[in-house]
């Protein structure tokens, strides 16, 4: 089906991002890969194309853009081509935390945190996960004592996305440990604050070159003037961005199916086995018919729930069931392509490879499908 959601600007922004890709991202990947964590370099070459915050005030250099199809377009060209990792250590900047910076940081705060952050020369994070708190947000046990004009804060965080590269860090705490969610504040820490140590870069199934990281905090002090939005608000805010983060990873999904996909049709039509192309074999058929129909299917409603964030009306639950849905989706679809590559599936040499590695996570990060079909039977009222 052909999409009709991007314009002729969308085009033109998709044409800068795959050169992008091709020529500054995949000739490295494999070493970013072994590494486990990308350059800074990528963060400071996507600003100076105009790839980062892009819904940002132009003022400060963002793209002033308030408009999700480009961070679409740029989720998608990564994962096609098959460094999703990059990708992702980019829409964490810029679909997950920077509407924090743009909606609830000050006049002053964006003047001092967001140029940095549009160039890429500072990098960003949020720290909400911790070793004893998953899905269960606000049992957060990290805290913030008030302690003259600076917060002290003290505990542990782990699974940061761009732990180790981050320069700001936007960390979940507890102003008023007696309290559950009203108890709950953000504060941004920041690189080299004493007390804020990271700990190793953790060593995942996949997502290799997108680092992350333990995060301690030993009596760090942070000024007040560090906080976004007031004492008790940080469990509202983290939920309002939530749809937004679910969406972003939605799209990663179909992208990486629809990438899994082609890889395979453009296989199965150069492989042979007895004799003739496995492409020719109906079973070949079948499977890249129903894949190839799931994944039109959830274009369609990822690209309508694009529209909906862009114009203000996407639901907790609509968000929900993008994420849960195109995540499973993406596991399933690129788990049947694989099985089409035979032997060669299992090299990390093919982007197939990779890819499935890559996907385990997603049903898992951002809230995993128990927890959205939670939050959609909710909806339901039930």
């Amino acid at each position: 089906m052909q999409r009709s959601l991007f314009t002729e600007e969308h085009d033109l922004f998709r044409d800068t991002v795959r050169g992008f890709v091709a020529d500054r991202v995949v000739p490295s990947h494999d070493d970013w890969d072994d590494a486990g964590i990308v350059p800074r370099e990528l963060f400071t070459g996507a600003g100076a194309l105009g790839m980062l915050a892009l819904q940002a005030p132009e003022r400060f250099g963002g793209g002033g853009m308030a408009d999700f199809r480009f961070n679409q377009v740029l989720l998608e060209e990564f994962h096609y081509a098959g460094v999703a990792p990059a990708g992702l250590s980019l829409s964490l900047h810029n679909d997950i935390v920077l509407p924090y910076f743009t909606e609830q940081a000050s006049e002053d705060q964006q003047a001092r945190w967001l140029p940095g952050i549009c160039t890429g020369e500072t990098i960003t994070a949020v720290a909400m996960t911790e070793p004893g708190t998953g899905s269960d947000l606000a049992s957060v046990a990290t805290t913030a004592r008030r302690d003259g004009d600076h917060y002290v804060v003290n505990g542990s965080k782990t699974f940061i996305s761009n732990g180790i590269n981050a320069d700001l860090v936007v960390t979940a705490v507890k102003t008023d440990p007696s309290k559950r969610h009203a108890g709950m504040s953000l504060v941004v820490v920041e690189r080299g604050m004493e007390g804020f140590e990271r700990g190793r870069n953790l060593d995942k199934i996949g997502m290799h070159a997108q680092d992350t990281a333990e995060l301690h905090f030993s009596d760090v002090r942070v000024p007040i003037e560090n906080r976004l939005g007031e004492e008790g608000e940080g469990f509202t805010i983290l939920t309002a961005n939530l749809p937004q983060e679910r969406l972003a990873i939605a799209i990663s999904g179909v992208a990486a199916a629809r990438a899994a996909v082609d890889w395979a049709l453009a296989y199965v039509k150069e492989r042979t086995a007895f004799g003739r192309p496995i492409g020719d074999f109906q079973h070949t058929k079948f499977v890249l018919a129903e894949c190839d129909t799931e994944v039109t299917m959830a274009e369609v409603f990822t690209d309508t729930c694009v529209l909906a964030l862009n114009a203000g009306s996407l639901s907790a639950a609509d968000a929900s069931r993008a994420k849960w849905w195109c995540t499973e989706l993406q596991k399933r679809t690129i788990d049947r392509c694989l099985q089409l590559f035979g032997g060669y599936g299992y090299m990390r040499e093919y982007p197939i490879a990779r890819a499935y590695a890559d996907a385990r996570i997603t049903t898992i990060y951002g809230g995993t499908t128990e927890i959205m079909k939670t939050i959609i039977a909710k909806d339901l009222g039930l």
